[in-house]
């Protein structure tokens, strides 16, 4: 389990599931939904997992994304580029160093998404744990804390 100490100093790597897509959130210090905490070591076997999948998709960067944060860089996008590339949608923390804002905006897409059924079955196992019943392909913005509603 991530304590909130943890949650507070940390950008946690961790992942959820869409109507069978995939997304990857950097938490950015911010408050962890409480399916994810729990989570703990067993997040760490889902980033391991998904930064060693071989690239699958070209990407979109999100169009409102200068709107957002106006000073994006490729140094600030090349994680999220990188996820995408393997087929997972990518958000990060919308307002940094504020730990109980939940609200997270879409940074980049891929064009083609990795499907649930394409994943092993220990990674499906706990990745089901957190699930927004939404398209990722429509969701520009999360908040957080609606898992699992």
């Amino acid at each position: 389990m991530y304590t909130e100490i943890e949650q507070q100093s940390l950008d946690i790597d961790w992942f959820f599931t869409g109507n069978n897509e995939i997304a990857f959130v950097a938490s950015a210090g911010g408050k962890l939904p409480e399916t994810i905490a729990e989570l703990g070591e067993k997040n760490g076997i889902l980033s391991s997992y998904f930064r060693n999948l071989p690239e699958i998709s070209d990407v979109i960067i999100n169009p409102e994304l200068k709107s957002i944060l106006p000073d994006v860089n490729e140094t600030y996008l090349s994680d999220f580029i990188n996820m995408a590339k393997k087929g997972i949608y990518a958000f990060d923390k919308t307002v940094l160093n504020n730990f109980l804002d939940s609200n997270y905006h879409l940074v980049v897409s891929p064009k083609n998404p990795l499907k649930l059924k394409d994943l092993s079955p220990n990674v499906i196992e706990v990745i089901l744990k957190a699930q927004f019943n939404n398209e990722l392909k429509d969701m520009k913005q999360i908040n957080v804390f609606k898992f699992n509603e």
